[in-house]
């Protein structure tokens, strides 16, 4: 199993030395995925492409869907690879190819040739549709506009018949650009803007302000851990959790109303600047767009930035609300936005569209600023790929594990939605019901208590973890499912 891998426009255009090195990060990006299917994957590149070998045939769907989730590909194609001998011996291979795809088909060939050869690209156009026409039942060549269009690269001695192209994510390789620190609610803003930071290259590490809602914290970790899992090219990224409860308690009893989500923002920026030496961040990250709320005004940004001297970078500035929750729904981060358990800690009743510097400084003379820095020296910093650790120490018993149900138990997929439609799990004789594993604790109360619930993922990983959080918090009659 052979792909080949097309870098990014943007890249081809730079300066040798930056290519070079654009090129040897995604080389290294594309191994470290790659590697979780197969370990003895090959990954070799030059000036023009990345090539990919593999001798496990049956992992191809894997590998299309990890690559197309690479940021630095334009594109990249499965081609059967052979040596070349004549036109004719290609004419066979086209047949194995696509004899049955062109058959009452309007086709074209398209042939890109490299090196010495005694025919040019037309004549081996030509050549080998005309064959295909003659042996395959085709009903006409089209070079304009094609039905099925047939592509061939001719290489010095090589032959790549192009089997099936796919997009890729476009950007520049993860780590080719310096480490940010993303500001995570886990909502729509600010998954999306973390993915744009991502596939422009920066290595983004997520931070979270807890409010005060346990629920909410493991919604932001489950989608962090989501968008690093599908996007972040197996790069070693942190996960900052920030207990700010107490910081909201001081702005509730010592801020004027109007001025509260102002100088909430500001707390948060002045903390996050402080831990961004925790991960090496040159630059911090939200998911602000303008006047999408009132904290978010030209005026109100204004006077929040002037807490911080580090670089505050907002990818959806200018982004419309819809063109933020699409961008979500491509990129798979809607459900967990849709159903993120929310604690709003600092609600005003008319805030301020228009703060001023004098007025929230009168008013932050009011706030202990012992308790920020309390915050801070108790942030937790750990793996993002650890991040649900802390789930399954909830509960320190033993979670049930079932191979064949035999009872009444209801078996529940909890993968995520694409996943769970993509590839539906069908168990015979036995009900299954799909519940997102971030929308499980929300839905529980729902299902029947005297009913034993058996969670499924694929792997048992994340379905232990789950079963573990719901029995740790009281829920009885939990297990998983692992045929």
């Amino acid at each position: 199993m052979k792909f080949i891998v097309k870098f990014f426009a943007e890249i081809t255009i730079k300066s040798r030395p930056v290519r070079k090195a654009f090129i040897k990060q995604l080389r290294h990006n594309v191994k470290l995925v790659l590697k979780k299917h197969d370990a003895d994957v090959v990954v070799s590149g030059n000036w023009d492409f990345i090539e990919v070998f593999s001798d496990r045939d049956e992992l191809r769907e894997d590998f299309i869907q990890s690559l197309s989730n690479i940021a630095g590909i334009a594109h990249f194609q499965f081609v059967r690879e052979f040596p070349l001998v004549d036109l004719d011996d290609i004419v066979e291979q086209a047949i194995v190819s696509y004899g049955d795809v062109i058959k009452d088909a309007v086709f074209a060939v398209r042939v890109k040739r490299v090196g010495h050869h005694d025919f040019t690209s037309v004549d081996a156009e030509r050549h080998i549709g005309g064959c295909l026409k003659a042996r395959c039942g085709a009903l006409a060549v089209r070079l304009k506009n094609p039905e099925v269009l047939v592509p061939i690269d001719i290489r010095d001695n090589r032959v790549w018949m192009i089997e099936q192209r796919e997009e890729g994510l476009g950007g520049y390789p993860l780590g080719s650009q310096d480490s940010v620190l993303s500001l995570m609610s886990g909502g729509y803003d600010s998954t999306v803007s973390s993915f744009l930071t991502m596939s422009r290259g920066l290595k983004t590490h997520f931070c979270f302000f807890n409010l005060g809602g346990d629920a909410h914290e493991i919604g932001v970790k489950q989608v962090s851990n989501f968008i690093w899992e599908k996007y972040g090219s197996a790069l070693n990224v942190k996960f900052i959790t920030v207990p700010f409860e107490a910081v909201v308690g001081e702005i509730l009893t010592k801020v004027d109303n109007a001025e509260m989500g102002v100088i909430l923002k500001r707390m948060m920026l002045r903390a996050a600047s402080q831990l961004m030496t925790e991960v090496g961040a040159k630059a911090l990250v939200t998911g602000e767009s303008v006047a999408q709320v009132s904290s978010q005004t030209l005026m109100n940004l204004k006077v929040i930035d002037q807490v911080t001297e580090e670089l505050v970078l907002r990818p959806l500035i200018t982004t419309n609300k819809q063109v933020i929750i699409d961008k979500a729904i491509e990129i798979g981060t809607a459900p967990f936005a849709a159903s993120m358990p929310e604690f709003c800690g600092v609600i005003s009743v008319k805030p301020t569209t228009r703060a001023k510097m004098h007025r929230v400084e009168k008013q932050e003379s009011n706030f202990d600023f012992a308790v920020l820095e309390h915050a801070i020296e108790n942030a937790q910093v750990m793996s993002i790929q650890n991040v649900m650790d802390d789930v399954a120490k909830q509960y320190q018993g033993e979670v049930p594990v079932v191979r064949m149900p035999v009872g009444d138990e209801v078996i529940i997929d909890i993968r995520h939605p694409d996943e769970a439609s993509n590839r539906p799990l069908k168990v015979s004789g036995r009900p299954v019901k799909v519940i997102p594993f971030f929308a499980l604790e929300s839905n529980w109360a729902e299902l029947e208590k005297n009913v034993t619930h058996l969670l499924y993922c694929g792997k048992g990983v994340m379905s232990r973890m789950h079963a573990s959080y719901l029995l740790g918090k009281g829920h009885e009659n939990v297990g998983i499912y692992l045929p």
